[in-house]
């Protein structure tokens, strides 16, 4: 296996993996307008009213309902509102009217929302509310990148033609991991805390069970250093469980202000892979039985071209493997989570080339 820079592999780092829906949500800001359309509608009648405290007192005794719409018009979506002023402090609950119809039309007072209103500086509050839910959820961009890198590792996964539920599984628990495969992950200590879960689980080739976690950072801090060392006793670990593997996909330029913890972890990790090698099949090489003992091997097992050996040197480590018995304990000597059924699973063809190989 080709030993790889960690310098060029780290400035191989994006900025970004915004999709077209992550800077805004509209399907989301469309669904939260819809479902409060029929109350803002009714308060749209205060639009310009002379006398809209009456008016207000009015339509909250008549429609009780329209009262859970008052937070969102302030930018908030908890039901309550805290308020403190000379009076004392209040506590305004908008989906249980827990103060007098009076104490409410105070609240829109003093909150500049009957300003708003009566004097024409809004002319439609379900337009008012959807410029809100807009603003709102840009708030949400944070958490979409963890859901964006996970879409698209997911992606790759199936461009490399495993199928979810069979091949590969989303946020599997190490006891679902045991309880399907058969392998004893109790050598994952998870730092102590509950129990260890991955983003996805796939099985690749040889039938080799890969564990992976996958995240994105644009900016720097504490949690890249905490992250990094703990994937590193996370990857020593799991070096003890045979016929299982732990895979990380990462990327990000905020990798930069933590380069020496990642370079730790790229050390010991040889499934260590960002954005850039998925693009050039990092997956597809850990699935594929062809790709991933080529990658295994210093020369091609499966090349029809003989001329692929660097020298006399390279063929030292193999004199005498000139049988299928031979060449599968070769291979498992050299990893040592290749499983026993190695030697039926190995293309017959492979054992014929190999053995022209050495000769």
């Amino acid at each position: 296996m080709k030993k790889r820079d960690f310098n060029t592999w780290l400035s191989s780092m994006k900025d970004s993996i915004a999709t077209w829906t992550y800077y805004t949500d509209f399907k989301k800001v469309y669904e939260n307008v819809q479902k409060v359309k029929v109350e803002l509608n009714i308060l749209n009648s205060l639009i310009g009213s002379r006398n809209i405290e009456e008016e207000f007192k009015s339509i909250v005794k008549q429609y009780p309902n329209v009262l859970v719409v008052v937070p969102i018009l302030l930018a908030k979506r908890e039901a309550e509102i805290k308020v403190q002023d000379a009076d004392g402090s209040y506590i305004f609950n908008f989906v249980k009217m827990n103060y007098s119809v009076e104490q409410y039309t105070l609240f829109m007072r003093n909150s500049g929302l009957f300003d708003l209103l009566q004097n024409h500086i809004i002319n439609n509050l379900v337009d008012y509310v959807l410029g809100i839910e807009v603003g709102m959820d840009t708030n949400g961009r944070k958490n979409r990148t963890g859901h964006v890198m996970e879409d698209l590792v997911e992606s790759y996964l199936i461009k490399a033609g495993l199928v979810k539920g069979k091949t590969y599984f989303k946020e599997m628990y190490a006891s679902d991991i045991e309880r399907k495969f058969g392998l004893d992950l109790s050598k994952l200590s998870n730092d102590g805390k509950a129990e260890k879960r991955f983003d996805f689980v796939f099985v690749g080739a040889m039938g080799i069970v890969y564990g992976c976690e996958c995240n994105f950072y644009s900016g720097g801090g504490s949690k890249l250093n905490e992250t990094a060392r703990s994937y590193k006793t996370l990857t020593n670990e799991a070096k003890e469980i045979k016929g299982f593997e732990f895979a990380w996909f990462t990327d990000g330029i905020g990798w930069n202000s933590a380069r020496h913890n990642l370079e730790e972890t790229f050390d010991v990790l040889s499934h260590l892979y960002n954005l850039n090698d998925l693009e050039n099949g990092a997956i597809e090489s850990l699935v594929d039985n062809t790709k991933y003992l080529n990658n295994l091997l210093p020369f091609n097992l499966f090349s029809k071209n003989k001329h692929h050996f660097s020298g006399k040197s390279s063929q030292r480590g193999y004199a005498g493997t000139k049988n299928r018995l031979d060449l599968a304990k070769f291979l498992r000597d050299l990893h040592p989570t290749l499983f026993s059924g190695t030697i039926n699973k190995l293309p017959p063809r492979a054992y014929i080339l190999y053995k022209d190989y050495i000769k």
